[in-house]
């Protein structure tokens, strides 16, 4: 849990509200524990919720309609964003060292 809220910027508590929220979508399993291990599908997901709900401003309840329409074109554009960030940082490494 806190690996993934600290891949995607935010607080565990809202990594969990998110996973309980969308259920259907993110499915972790347990440990022995009861600790949620997430799969990598279950991170894409909640970076897709992170961008609908954080940078596009969507409600929760939008977010779940949008994953529910069209699941794979809000996972392109999250995919898309990703490598663009990644490009930009590289971009700015060079600038740096030139």
């Amino acid at each position: 849990m806190g690996e993934v809220a600290a891949l995607l910027g935010e607080s565990t508590s809202a990594v969990r509200y998110w996973s309980n929220y969308f259920e259907k979508y993110i499915k972790p399993a347990r440990n022995a524990k009861g600790n949620r291990l997430f799969h990598e599908a279950d991170v894409e997901t909640l970076k897709q919720v992170q961008l609908m709900v954080k940078r596009q401003g969507l409600t929760l309840e939008g977010a779940a309609a949008r994953l529910a329409e069209d699941h794979r074109s809000v996972e392109a554009r999250v995919k898309a964003l990703t490598a663009l960030r990644n490009v930009r940082e590289q971009l700015v490494e060079v600038r740096k060292s030139l």
